[in-house]
């Protein structure tokens, strides 16, 4: 994914229109999109947000994180490395995955002002 689609990304999501975001996301990679609510998952703690491969589901524990592209981001990355119901990736990588987007979003920002 080049750095302007992600930094596309990054724009939608700040903007609110995360669920935009996330398919385009899914698109890139040939996955559906997983669901986005708002909520705590039981026996999660005090995470900021979750993703749930049972129901294919994002749970955010504070609505204002729909807006939070490293979390939302992060979130997506566990969604995208499920396969046949078992995780494939660690929390490392998904924070790598988020800070890309980011890091394109303040790149084209500097280079487009």
């Amino acid at each position: 994914m080049d750095d302007c689609l992600k930094a596309k990304v990054v724009r939608l999501i700040l903007e609110g229109s995360t669920e935009e975001a996330v398919k385009l996301v899914c698109g890139f990679y040939g996955k559906y999109p997983p669901r986005i609510k708002v909520g705590r998952v039981k026996g999660m703690g005090s995470a900021l947000a979750v993703y749930r491969a049972r129901d294919e589901t994002i749970y955010l524990s504070n609505g204002s994180y729909l807006r939070n592209p490293f979390i939302i981001l992060h979130e997506l990355y566990h969604h995208l490395r499920m396969f046949s119901g078992r995780h494939r990736g660690t929390e490392k990588h998904a924070n790598s995955f988020a800070k890309s987007f980011i890091e394109a979003f303040r790149r084209c920002r500097r280079d487009n002002p």
